[in-house]
């Protein structure tokens, strides 16, 4: 039995989560660096990956609902009696 969402999930998205974590934690790294050291242009540079980083979550959410749309195809749920 599958106990949670995480061990249902496709590789693919998996992938994408993990990507889109590692990416915003960079750009917020970044930013921070940018911010403390007065560099505007890795903080600009860390906006960019930032935003990469929620595209890349939004494209993650596109991929889980796929499969989730796949799964309920192929597994209709039963009444109750």
């Amino acid at each position: 039995m599958i106990t949670t969402p995480w061990d249902a999930a496709s590789p693919l998205y998996k992938k994408l989560v993990v990507a889109s974590m590692s990416l915003s934690l960079l750009g917020i790294v970044l930013a921070v660096v940018g911010a403390a050291g007065g560099n505007r242009s890795l903080m600009y540079t860390a906006v960019g990956i930032l935003l990469t980083g929620v595209v890349l979550h939004v494209v993650g959410l596109v991929v889980r609902g796929r499969d989730v749309k796949t799964f309920r195809r192929d597994n209709p749920p039963t009444p109750r009696r």
